[in-house]
C-alpha cells in the first residue's frame, strides 16, 4: 500500500481516490458488474432493523435473519437471479488500522460493538460465503480502503463498480464508473447526485469532509463550519487548498476558526481519504486481477444446515423442499425465541419466484368478480386512495383489495387526469361494495384501519368485520422500529413497492392523487393491499405465539381503535367566543408586558427576537451569560431565562410574554380555526402506534398538551363545553403510577398508605422526615411529592437537587432516608435494571414488551437514560393499558346499556364524556367504579370524577 501524503506535505488539488486510472469513455451501462457491499455498515444496519432474535439454545440470531434478507435482496436487485457477476462484501478487521497511528483519537469516542452483535459476526461471515458472496477482512486497513482499492481497480478493469453503503465518506469514489446505492433510502449516487446531495462533485468530497470534520470517526473540521459553509468556500475558492491559502481574507468568525484549523486540515484531509492503492494479495487471489471475486451458486446443502443449527423455521423448510428432502427435525422448543418475547419472523421471503398481477376494475363485469372473491375469502386486504390525509374530510379516489399474496384489483372511482379512463360511478360501486363492507362476518385486514374507517364513514358506510390492522400488530409485536407499510415490507417481506412521491412529485409541484396515471395507481394500491395481506401472514403469527403480546393487540389495541374512531368522529365542542375573548384579553395582557419590558429595558425590542433579547440582557444590561448557542451568541432559551428570572425582572416579563404568546398561537387563536364546518366540532387525532409505552398521542389539534399548571392554561378548557341538556364529566386515575409503582414493588410502606386511603404524599414525608403525619408540612409534603414522583423517572440526586432548589447533597440524603423506609421501592429498582440489561426489554403488567436499545450496547449516558426508562416504563405502559382498558370497559358498557352518554376525549389518565342532564348520576357512580374494576392491584385503583358545563370546571 502507498501511503496518502504526510500531514507536512503540500495538500494534493485533486485526491487519488477520485481519480481512478484508465476511464475509458463507455457507457458504464453496458460493462460487467462489479457489487461491493460495506458489510460493516449493514452489520449495524441488521442487528437495528430486526428485534432481538434468538435461537432455541439463546443465541443472538437477530442480524443474522436481517442480513440474509440484505443481501439476497441485493443480489436479486443488482446482479439478478441467474449466475454471473463479480462481488465482494467487505468487513473492517478487527484491531487498529494505519488511521490510528497517524491520529489516536480516530473513532476514540466511538461507542463499543454491542455483545449481542458481536457474537453474531462469525455467523454472519459464514452465511455470507454460503449465499455465494467472497468475503473479504483486511487486517491494518478499513473496509473504506478495501472497498475504494476494488473499485479503482475494477474500473480500471472494464467493470462498472456498485457500491452499497450507506456511508457518505464513499460518495469520493463516485465516478462515470463508480455509483453509490443505499438499499435503506433507495438513493442512488452517480456524478449528478453527490453534486445534488452534498453541493460539490465527488473529486471535492474530501475536502468537504475535512472543512466540517466528520463526528462519527472524530474527525475534527473547522469549528462552526457547516456543509452550507463548506460548499460556499469550496464553490468561490475552488479547492480546499484554495481554502487555505485564502484564509486570511475570510472575515468573521468562521474565518478565525479557519485560520485556527490551518495546521490540523493537512491530518484532518489525510484521514478521510480513502486509499485506493492498498496490497490485497493474500486477500483476494490473483490479485489484481479480480476474477476470483464471482459470485458463486448459494451453498444449498450447507445453508439447510446453517439454518438449522440457528433454529430458523420457514426459510429452513422451503430450502428443505427445493431440495427434496425432508425439512430437518426441530430441536426440542426449536423455534427462535427474540428477547423481546415473540416467535421468531421467517427470514423475509423477498421478491424471487412471485409473480404479481395487479388488476385495474373499469367494468361491472369485473367488480362483481372481486366482489365475489371478496365474499369467498377467508380474510381480505383492503385500502382506500383519498384526496386528504384529513380523515374526517378524506374522499375517496379510488380503492384496493387483495385476497392472495401476488395479486390484487384496484377500483379507480375520481381520477380525472387528462388520460383518466371512464370509471365506474362512485356511488354505483360503494353501494354494490356496501353489503360487504358492512358485514361483521367479512374479515378484513387493513394498514391503519382507523383512517380507512374514517374514510368510508365520510360516504356513509359503517365498515364491520376489522379483523386485524397491520400498523397495530408492528406496533405491540416491534414497538421500537417503524410501522409503516413501506418499512414493514421490507422488514417482513425483503420488499420495496412505489412511495407516494413516486407518483405524485413532493412538493409544490407534487400532484393530488386523482391525476396520477390509473396504471401506475393501480400499481401503487394494488401493493398496499397486497403487502398489508402479506405482511399480515407473516407478522400475526409471530405475535400471536406470545400470549402477553397477543392480549395487548386482541384485547386492548384493536377495540381501541375502534373507539378512538368513534371518539374522533364524534368530536367536542369547542365555544368560539369563550377563546376570542380570551385572546383579546391575552393581547392585553401581552402589550401589557411589553410595555413593562421596554420600561425596564429602557427601549423598545422584539420580544421575539432572541438576538436581540441577548442584545439587551447581556449588552445593554450586563446580566451573567449563563451559556451560549451553537454559533457563540448568548443563549436566551428558556432555562436560561429560568434561571435569571429568579434575580431579575426583565427575564421574567420576557418568560411570562412567551408564556402567552404561545397559549394565544396554539390555541385561542387557532382553535376556532380548526373547528370542522360540517360538524361544529374539533375532532382530534389519536395516533396509537407512537409512545412505545403504549400511551396516545393527540394531534391536529393537540388536546394533552394544553398547559394546565398555569390558571391562563387552566382557563383554555373552559371553552371544551358540552351542547344544551348536557354537562361535561371528566373521570381520572387518582395518583395511577404511584399505585402501579407500589404494586410493582410490592413495599410494605407505600402498599398501606394506598389500602388504608392516606394521602401518600404527606405518608412518605412522614417516613423520610421521621414525624407523625399530622406533624409534616406543606413544603416538607411538596419535598415528599417531588421525590415520590422523581424516582418513578429515575430521578438522582441531582435532578433531585433542581426540582427542589437545594444542595445536591441534601437531596441525596433525602434520597437515601427515602430508601432507607421504603426498601421495597429500591429492591424493585436495582430488580428491574438487572432485569432489563439481561432481557433487553421491559414489560407492562399486561405483556406489553419495551425494547431498550441501550441498556446493554449504549455509551454511558446513553446506558443511564436507558435504566432510567427501564424503571419508568412498566409504569408509565401499565398506566396507558389501564386506561385503554377503561374505555374499553365504560364503552362497553354504554353500548350495552343503551346510553346516549358519548366519550370525547381521553387525556393520558383522564376520561371525558358529554353526559345527558338525566344520565349524570349513572356516569358519576358507574364510570369510576368501571375504571376501579379493570384490573386487581394489590391497592386499590381510584378514579375521580368532576361534573361542569365545560372541561374546566368538571375536572
Amino acid at each position: 500500500m502507498t501511503e496518502p501524503a504526510a500531514p507536512d506535505q503540500a495538500l494534493p488539488e485533486t485526491p487519488a481516490a477520485a481519480s481512478p486510472a484508465d476511464r475509458p469513455a463507455t457507457d458504464a451501462a453496458a460493462l460487467p458488474v462489479l457489487l461491493l457491499v460495506d458489510g460493516s455498515s449493514y452489520l449495524y444496519r441488521a442487528y437495528h432493523a430486526m428485534p432481538d432474535l434468538r435461537s432455541p439454545d439463546g443465541f443472538p440470531t437477530g442480524a443474522i435473519h436481517g442480513f440474509i434478507a440484505m443481501m439476497k435482496r441485493l443480489r436479486e436487485q443488482v446482479i439478478g437471479a441467474g449466475p454471473g457477476g463479480h462481488a465482494a462484501c467487505v468487513f473492517d478487521a478487527s484491531g487498529p488500522t494505519f488511521r490510528d497511528a497517524w491520529y489516536p483519537e480516530y473513532k476514540a469516542q466511538r461507542a463499543p460493538m454491542p455483545d449481542d452483535l458481536r457474537t453474531q459476526i462469525a455467523p454472519i461471515h459464514e452465511v455470507v460465503r454460503l449465499l455465494g458472496w467472497p468475503v473479504l477482512e483486511v487486517p491494518g486497513i478499513e473496509a473504506d480502503d478495501a472497498i475504494g482499492t476494488l473499485a479503482r481497480v475494477g474500473a480500471a478493469a472494464g467493470h462498472r463498480v456498485i457500491v452499497s453503503t450507506g456511508d457518505k465518506d464513499l460518495a469520493q469514489l463516485v465516478n462515470e464508473r463508480v455509483t453509490l446505492i443505499n438499499t435503506m433510502t433507495n438513493e442512488t449516487l452517480d456524478i449528478p447526485g453527490v453534486q445534488a446531495k452534498f453541493g460539490v462533485p465527488p473529486e471535492r468530497i474530501v475536502d468537504y469532509l475535512s472543512l466540517i470534520g466528520d463526528t462519527v470517526d472524530n474527525v475534527p473540521g473547522v469549528e462552526k463550519v457547516g456543509p452550507k459553509t463548506a460548499v460556499k468556500w469550496l464553490a468561490e475558492h475552488g479547492s480546499l487548498a484554495g481554502v487555505m491559502a485564502a484564509a486570511g481574507s475570510i472575515k468573521g468568525v468562521a474565518g478565525e476558526n479557519l485560520r485556527k484549523a490551518l495546521d490540523w486540515l493537512p491530518q484532518g484531509q489525510r484521514l478521510v481519504t480513502v486509499v485506493t492503492d492498498c496490497d490485497l494479495a493474500g486477500h483476494v487471489p490473483g490479485w489484481p486481477a479480480i476474477e476470483s471475486l464471482a459470485l458463486a451458486p448459494v451453498d444449498k446443502p450447507a445453508m439447510l444446515d446453517f439454518l438449522q443449527r440457528y433454529g430458523f423455521g420457514r426459510l429452513k423448510n422451503e430450502l428443505a423442499a427445493e431440495l427434496g428432502a425432508p425439512a430437518p427435525a426441530a430441536a426440542a422448543g426449536a423455534v427462535a425465541v427474540p428477547v423481546e418475547g415473540t416467535a421468531a419472523p421467517a427470514t423475509p421471503p423477498g421478491d424471487a419466484g412471485l409473480a404479481r398481477h395487479y388488476e385495474t376494475v373499469l367494468t361491472r363485469e369485473q367488480l362483481a368478480a372481486w366482489i365475489a372473491r371478496l365474499k369467498a375469502a377467508e380474510i381480505s386486504a383492503l385500502d382506500t386512495e383519498t384526496d386528504s390525509l384529513d380523515p374526517m374530510r378524506a374522499r375517496i379516489v379510488g380503492i384496493s383489495f387483495a385476497v392472495q399474496p401476488g395479486e390484487a384489483a384496484y377500483v379507480p372511482l375520481a381520477h380525472d387526469g387528462p388520460d383518466a379512463p371512464e370509471q365506474l360511478p362512485l356511488d354505483e360501486v360503494l353501494a354494490e361494495l356496501r353489503p360487504w363492507l358492512e358485514d361483521a362476518a367479512a374479515a378484513k385486514v387493513g394498514q391503519n384501519i382507523k383512517y380507512d374507517t374514517h374514510v368510508l364513514a365520510n360516504h356513509g358506510i359503517t365498515v364491520r368485520g376489522w379483523r386485524h390492522d397491520t400498523l397495530l400488530e408492528s406496533y405491540v409485536f416491534e414497538a421500537h422500529l417503524a410501522h409503516s407499510l413501506e418499512k414493514l415490507a421490507e422488514r417482513h417481506l425483503g420488499r420495496r413497492g412505489l412511495s407516494y412521491e413516486d407518483l405524485c412529485g413532493k412538493g409544490a409541484a407534487q400532484i393530488p392523487f386523482s391525476q396520477v396515471d390509473v396504471v401506475r395507481a393501480t400499481t401503487y394500491s394494488g401493493e398496499d393491499s397486497e403487502m398489508t395481506l402479506q405482511v399480515h401472514q407473516q407478522l400475526y403469527p409471530q405475535l400471536a405465539a406470545e400470549p402477553g403480546m397477543k392480549r395487548v393487540y386482541e384485547e386492548i389495541e384493536l377495540p381501541v381503535s375502534a373507539i378512538l374512531a368513534r371518539i374522533e368522529r364524534h368530536g367536542v365542542l369547542v365555544d368560539a367566543g369563550v377563546l376570542a375573548r380570551q385572546s383579546q384579553q391575552l393581547a392585553q395582557r401581552m402589550m401589557d408586558l411589553e410595555r413593562e419590558a421596554y420600561d425596564i429595558a429602557g427601549q423598545p425590542f422584539n420580544m421575539g427576537s432572541p438576538k436581540q433579547i441577548g442584545e439587551i440582557l447581556f449588552t445593554k444590561l450586563g446580566l451573567p451569560v449563563k451559556k451560549k448557542t451553537a454559533t457563540g451568541a448568548p443563549s436566551t432559551d428558556e432555562e436560561v431565562l429560568q434561571e435569571l428570572a429568579a434575580d431579575y425582572p426583565l427575564p421574567a416579563r420576557i418568560l411570562e410574554h412567551r408564556s402567552l404568546a404561545k397559549l394565544k398561537g396554539t390555541y385561542t387563536d387557532k382553535l376556532p380555526q380548526m373547528v370542522n364546518p360540517a360538524t361544529g366540532r374539533v375532532h382530534t387525532n389519536y395516533a396509537q402506534a407512537v409512545a412505545v409505552t403504549g400511551r396516545l398521542s393527540s394531534n391536529d389539534p393537540n388536546l394533552q398538551n394544553i398547559p394546565i399548571r398555569t390558571a391562563d392554561g387552566r382557563r383554555v378548557r373552559e371553552a371544551f363545553i358540552a351542547p344544551p341538556g348536557h354537562v361535561i364529566v371528566s373521570a381520572d386515575y387518582s395518583q395511577i403510577e404511584l399505585r402501579i409503582m407500589a404494586h410493582m414493588s410490592g413495599d410494605p410502606g407505600l402498599t398501606r398508605a394506598f389500602a388504608e386511603g392516606m394521602d401518600v404524599h404527606r405518608a412518605t414525608a412522614a417516613e423520610v422526615f421521621n414525624l407523625a403525619p399530622d406533624a409534616v408540612t406543606s413544603e416538607q409534603r411538596r419535598y415528599a411529592k417531588t421525590i415520590n414522583f422523581g424516582l418513578i423517572y429515575g430521578m438522582g440526586a441531582f435532578g433531585l437537587a433542581q426540582s427542589l432548589g437545594i444542595e445536591q447533597k441534601a437531596a441525596k440524603d433525602y434520597i437515601d432516608r427515602y430508601f432507607a423506609r421504603f426498601a421495597g421501592v429500591k429492591r424493585y429498582m436495582d430488580d428491574i435494571r438487572a432485569s432489563a440489561a439481561d432481557k433487553g426489554y421491559v414489560e407492562t403488567l399486561f405483556g406489553r414488551r419495551i425494547t431498550l436499545l441501550d441498556i446493554r450496547g449504549g455509551n454511558g449516558p446513553r446506558r443511564a437514560g436507558a435504566e432510567r426508562q427501564a424503571i419508568n416504563a412498566p409504569m408509565q405502559g401499565t398506566a396507558a393499558d389501564l386506561i385503554k382498558l377503561a374505555m374499553i370497559a365504560v364503552q362497553r358498557a354504554l353500548d350495552e346499556q343503551g346510553k346516549r352518554t358519548v366519550m370525547v376525549m381521553q387525556v393520558h389518565d383522564e376520561l371525558v364524556f358529554e353526559v345527558p342532564e338525566d344520565e349524570i348520576d349513572w356516569a358519576r357512580s358507574e364510570v369510576p367504579r368501571l375504571m376501579a374494576g379493570v384490573a386487581a392491584l394489590s391497592v386499590p385503583l381510584l378514579a375521580e370524577v368532576g361534573v361542569g358545563p365545560n372541561w374546566e370546571q368538571a375536572h
